[in-house]
């Protein structure tokens, strides 16, 4: 079980960080991984944080979510011979961090700039290999610094991209409930409770929580640590990642970059909770409440491909048994797209 040794999430809690390096007894080499946005946003607020605290940082900007930068990571680390990494920014930027600091065998600390998916916290990194986006084991953060002063401030689809996929966590568990029943996949009863009362915790807030609000992005921050603390707890992404997932990944490869990692979780959570006959239109209701979408021509998706992407859906990870693995016919499909209004 990896989980994070500290924890530090509130309005201004960056400042706290090279006191937070000095406690983890870190050593003062630090190379930090941002990319050209997230630098301005607070790349060279760490920058210039850790030099005041004694620290000889170094920074990395990267723009793609592909090996060859974990590659170009790996390579500075080395040359700077760096003691820990620093992730600075959404997603892409901590998950090279996360994967670099395994080839290098140090730690790693995640802080995020925005709260749109449960990477900030999870063993688990998503990156494009071959053209198509993959997720790989990596390792868990030995520290997390989640400022929402800055959090706050990030674009409003990025706070809902991050309630859609902690809300995803409804058909994620039902998934692997169905997957002990069927296949006698290992399941684990805590993993389960502390992921299934994450995302009720969102779907019970979904009406106050709004973006620009500092509160809103604590209530969300916590929720996505606590979903990757349930990843860490099972030693997989079983808590949090189901036939929505998969339906995301189909979709992203039909129509990729249309739309955020976490708005088709939300939409596949809406139509895989039809069909596992569960209450799909709490899930839609909550999703309206906090600005996610609801149905795919909100995020310029055809009903075609919405339709393709159920279908083909099976086909990733398909050792990761769900809902899905008998394989949907075009019919139900389209019934389930058309019933659920998500087409």
């Amino acid at each position: 079980m990896e989980l994070p040794r500290k924890v530090a999430v509130g309005s201004g809690v960056v400042l706290e960080l090279p006191e937070i390096c000095s406690d983890l007894k870190l050593m003062p080499r630090a190379l930090i991984i941002t990319g050209p946005h997230t630098q301005d946003v607070l790349g060279k607020a760490i920058f210039e944080l850790l030099e005041d605290g004694g620290f000889q940082p170094e920074t990395l900007i990267s723009s793609a979510s592909e090996m060859e930068e974990v590659d170009r990571a790996e390579a500075l680390a080395r040359e700077i011979d760096a003691s820990f990494l620093i992730g600075s920014g959404g997603g892409r930027s901590i998950d090279i961090a996360k994967l670099a600091s395994v080839r290098l065998d140090i730690p790693f600390l995640s802080v995020p700039t925005a709260a749109s998916h449960d990477g900030i916290c999870s063993a688990q990194a998503s990156l494009t290999v071959n053209g198509e986006t993959a997720s790989i084991p990596a390792q868990a953060p030995l520290a997390i610094v989640a400022d929402t002063k800055i959090i706050s401030k990030a674009p409003a689809r990025l706070l809902a991209a991050g309630c859609g996929d902690i809300i995803s966590n409804y058909t994620a568990l039902l998934d692997w409930q169905l997957a002990n029943r069927l296949r006698n996949e290992e399941y684990s009863e805590y993993a389960a409770a502390l992921s299934a009362m994450t995302a009720r915790m969102i779907v019970e807030q979904a009406s106050s929580i709004r973006s620009g609000l500092d509160e809103s992005a604590k209530i969300v921050v916590k929720a996505l640590i606590s979903s990757g603390v349930a990843m860490s707890i099972a030693g997989s992404s079983r808590p949090a990642s189901g036939s929505e997932h998969k339906f995301a990944h189909a979709m992203n490869r039909i129509a990729p970059g249309r739309a955020l990692h976490g708005e088709l979780c939300g939409l596949g959570t809406i139509v895989m909770m039809y069909l596992h006959g569960g209450d799909w239109k709490m899930i839609r209701d909550a999703l309206n409440h906090v600005g996610a979408p609801t149905k795919a021509s909100q995020l310029g998706l055809e009903a075609e491909m919405v339709i393709e992407a159920m279908v083909e859906a099976h086909k990733i990870r398909p050792e990761r048994y769900t809902i899905l693995d008998t394989g949907l016919n075009l019919r139900a499909a389209a019934k389930a797209a058309e019933d659920t209004g998500i087409v």
